[in-house]
């Protein structure tokens, strides 16, 4: 970790009050620590933008385990990307629904074509890709 610096940041009294009451709302203790997160979330937004760079997160998707052979077929899907999926949850809504959450580790493009691979399944109701950061080149 580098050491801190203080800077000065100029904005209008009214974005300035939007900011804080924000800050307030998101239990910051300081500016300083909002203004940081906003930072690191727009640099792992760039990261996502890379689709060579290694990224993580979670898909979560929602079905009807009752559809013609679909539990099956995502199944088989996941098989063939063991190398991505790094684990699964799968929950019984109710009798009919399962929720599974799948959490990925891979190069950009892969995850996300895996993840619209498993949301396109037919018989999906929904499901959400969530990336995030690995976190190597945030401090």
């Amino acid at each position: 970790m580098g050491r801190t610096i203080r800077f000065g940041v100029s904005l209008d009294s009214d974005l300035l009050e939007k900011f804080d009451a924000l800050c307030d709302d998101r239990c910051y203790q300081t500016r300083s620590e909002a203004i940081r997160d906003l930072i690191r979330n727009t640099l792992v937004q760039q990261e996502w933008e890379d689709t060579d760079r290694e990224i993580a997160g979670t898909l979560t998707i929602v079905y009807d385990h009752h559809k013609s052979d679909l539990a099956q077929r995502l199944t088989e899907i996941q098989h063939d990307h063991h190398g991505i999926i790094i684990t699964s949850l799968h929950v019984h809504l109710d009798h009919h629904n399962c929720l599974e959450v799948l959490v990925l580790k891979g190069p950009g493009a892969e995850v996300r074509a895996l993840s619209q691979r498993l949301i396109s399944t037919k018989g999906v109701k929904h499901g959400k890709l969530s990336l995030t950061t690995t976190g190597q080149d945030l401090t």
